[in-house]
């Protein structure tokens, strides 16, 4: 549990609201350097996506990222209805709003309480029969403090324990193919 590694929650979001400033808004600066795995990371997450969605809503901590991914998008950021700049502890969807809600890389970022509460948000903001779907990285055992970035790596059980707290029922469960070994390995969760 973070409760467990998290000594004191606003030092926790701050930590990594400043981490994340002082990092390059590029691909390899969100991967923290692992940059070579974005193709495979991107083609699988575009693939899924754009069979189903015409327009998206992004949420980052920093300005500076979501700027950077005006001119990344190009053309496809046409596709972006809004961009919210703020932590996700404090996003609060549109209720009835969405068909899927993405939530990749960044449930470190949040205490096992605000990730619970953003889930049940997220809940609240779905469309009838939609989802939320959450691809991110876990811990082969319990929960691992980063405190470079200020996150979290959270194990399975974990995982699975928050998203039934958040009164959510996993529907697919799935691990990434095709990424190193050397990652902690990435998996993808859908659930309504």
């Amino acid at each position: 549990m973070t409760s467990e590694v998290v000594e004191n929650e606003l030092e926790f979001y701050s930590k990594a609201e400043k981490y994340w400033k002082d990092v390059p808004a590029t691909v390899d600066g969100m991967l923290g350097g692992s940059g070579h795995i974005s193709s495979i990371d991107i083609s699988s997450s575009r693939k899924f996506l754009q069979r189903f969605l015409r327009t998206v809503d992004m949420v980052d901590v920093t300005e500076d990222f979501l700027t950077k991914a005006r001119s990344y998008l190009g053309e496809e950021g046409r596709r972006v209805r809004n961009y919210f700049c703020c932590g996700l502890q404090d996003f609060i969807p549109e209720p009835n709003a969405y068909d899927v809600i993405w939530i990749q890389w960044v449930i470190g970022h949040l205490t096992d309480n605000h990730l619970s509460e953003f889930l049940r948000r997220c809940r609240a903001g779905l469309r009838p029969n939609g989802i939320v779907v959450i691809k991110d990285n876990m811990a082969q055992e319990g929960v691992i403090m980063d405190d470079v970035d200020s996150s979290v790596c959270r194990e399975l059980a974990v995982v699975r324990r928050l998203i039934r707290s958040a009164g959510l029922r996993l529907l697919a469960e799935e691990r990434q193919e095709n990424f190193p070994d050397e990652i902690y390995h990435v998996y993808t969760f859908a659930m309504r």
